[in-house]
Order: structure tokens, then C-alpha cells, then sequence
């Protein structure tokens, strides 16, 4: 049983953990990109928008899946809650706050994907105004 609390605080939130510091790395080195981006070096509207949306994805894919890793080891500290509870006579505070503490990963996942999605809606804007601004100087 101690191996499934070990996975879950140092695991599941380690990984939501790596998963923020990757999504704030790519939208900051694309933000210094777009910061000294020269239109002019582009000489068509599809290579410029293919190094626009450089690591989107990315964030994007961190967005979408961090709330299912934070479900992922809320569910883990359920059961690892449920299977302590058979094994031994538990009072009820105790089960309380081992309910309260697994929804944690949940709350942290939620988190890592709020940020990530607004980093990505603000590199999409930057994206959409650099297209747009290419196509009238064309």
C-alpha cells in the first residue's frame, strides 16, 4: 500500500509538476519568438504559420490531458483509502481527511490545465495577429 501513496505524492504530482514547467518553458521561448519575429522573412503565408504554431500542440496536449492525470490519482488515493478502510477499523476523521487529500491531484491537475490553456489562448491571439497582418502586407 505504501508504494501506491509513494506513486501518487511524489508520481502523479511530480508528473502535473514536469507537465507546468514544460507548458511555461515553450510559452515563454514563444513569446521571445514572436517578440523579434520578422514578418519579412517569410515568404509565404503556410511557412509562416507552420513556425507560428511551433509547440502549440504541445501545450495544447498539456492542457487537455492534465485534469485526467489529477482524476487519475484522486481515483488511486480512493481505492488506496477504500483498501485501508477494509483492512483495518478507521475512524471517521481519518477517512475524511485521506478523502480530502486525494482529491488534491485533481485540484493541482486542474490547475497546470487552467494555465496551460490560458498560455495557449494567448499564443494562439499572437498567432492569429501575425497572419493576419501578413496577409495585408501581401
Amino acid at each position: 500500500m505504501e508504494y501506491l501513496k509513494f506513486a501518487i505524492d511524489y508520481g502523479i504530482i511530480g508528473l502535473l509538476f514536469a507537465m507546468s514547467i514544460v507548458s511555461l518553458g515553450l510559452f515563454v521561448e514563444r513569446v521571445f519568438f514572436y517578440k523579434s519575429l520578422e514578418l519579412s522573412h517569410y515568404k509565404t503565408k503556410k511557412s509562416l504559420e507552420i513556425a507560428l504554431s511551433n509547440h502549440l500542440t504541445t501545450i495544447a496536449t498539456i492542457t487537455s490531458n492534465a485534469p485526467y492525470i489529477g482524476l487519475l490519482g484522486t481515483v488511486l488515493a480512493i481505492m488506496l483509502t477504500f483498501m485501508n478502510m477494509s483492512e483495518q477499523s478507521i475512524e471517521t476523521s481519518k477517512i475524511m481527511s485521506s478523502l480530502a487529500l486525494a482529491l488534491k491531484t485533481t485540484a493541482i491537475g486542474l490547475v497546470v490545465a487552467i494555465l496551460s490553456m490560458v498560455f495557449n489562448n494567448i499564443l494562439v491571439r499572437y498567432s492569429e495577429r501575425f497572419l493576419a497582418v501578413f496577409d495585408e502586407e501581401v
